[in-house]
């Protein structure tokens, strides 16, 4: 898809990895419509053109508010990009039932939500992508953020169902698992740290434009799965040949936090 022209829709737009695509795309000549809870931030990100959208996601009235005032600026929605997410590094078997459905309802069930508001207008005119930021633990569970991954797992697969729904329809679904990102994702997750061995491993992260640019560049080529950094698919392959070990590796991590 050329990105010039095209309305760009993006969620957890305030910052990080959503912000960078906000840039990203507004470089390729997106016309962009923004939604995040912090509104001064959202000023800051998208400049004068950009049609900002506060409030909280996983209210349905905060959802068809985004949709509907973006129809009503632009005529359309070319583009979705569902960024908006939480993170939770307290184990499963701890973390209350509270926490854990306030991390679904924002990293899957305002997503969905946000889907179900959008892909009528696409189907419409056949035409529309839809993006969905996954992670590498929705491939690989981490087990110091199981819940986290067990969300963007459900993330993945339905991207990937919602790809055979619409393939008649002229909309395509892509799925982006990003790596370790340089982000204040640690800083706002809803509650635990990760392991000291973790929070090395930082070093080695990536920058949010690096991954906005690999997603801008898969949308363009209509791309099934993006991973950032491409590195990550070796990664994937190394845990797919040798789960056992790699499970263990994972777990005496755990035991040095």
């Amino acid at each position: 898809m050329r990105i010039d022209g095209k309305v760009v829709l993006i969620t957890g737009a305030s910052e990080g990895i959503g912000a960078a695509c906000a840039a990203e795309f507004a470089r390729a000549g997106a016309r962009l419509s923004l939604a995040a809870r912090n509104e001064e931030a959202l000023r800051s990100v998208g400049g004068a053109d950009a049609l900002n959208t506060p409030g909280d996601l996983t209210q349905e009235e905060t959802r068809r508010r985004v949709v509907e005032r973006t129809i009503e600026r632009f005529g359309t929605i070319d583009i979705l990009i569902n960024n908006a997410g939480v993170g939770d590094y307290v184990p499963s078997w701890r973390s209350s039932m509270e926490d854990t459905r306030r991390l679904m309802e924002l990293n899957f069930f305002a997503l969905l939500g946000m889907i179900q508001l959008v892909v009528p207008h696409m189907r419409e005119r056949h035409s529309g992508v839809i993006v969905n930021i996954g992670s590498i633990a929705g491939k690989i569970t981490l087990p110091w953020m199981t819940l986290y991954s067990a969300s963007k797992f459900a993330v993945g697969s339905l991207t990937e169902g919602l790809r055979g729904e619409l393939r008649h329809d002229g909309v395509h679904a892509m799925l982006v698992c990003p790596g370790y990102v340089k982000t204040r994702f640690q800083q706002n997750v809803i509650g635990g740290a990760p392991p000291t061995d973790v929070q090395r491993s930082r070093r080695f992260a990536i920058t949010p434009e690096q991954c906005a640019g690999d997603i801008r560049r898969g949308v363009e080529r209509g791309a099934r799965t993006v991973v950032t950094p491409s590195s990550g698919w070796v990664l994937l392959a190394l845990y797919r040949l040798f789960t056992g070990p790699a499970e263990a590796q994972m777990a005496n991590m755990i035991g040095r936090a």
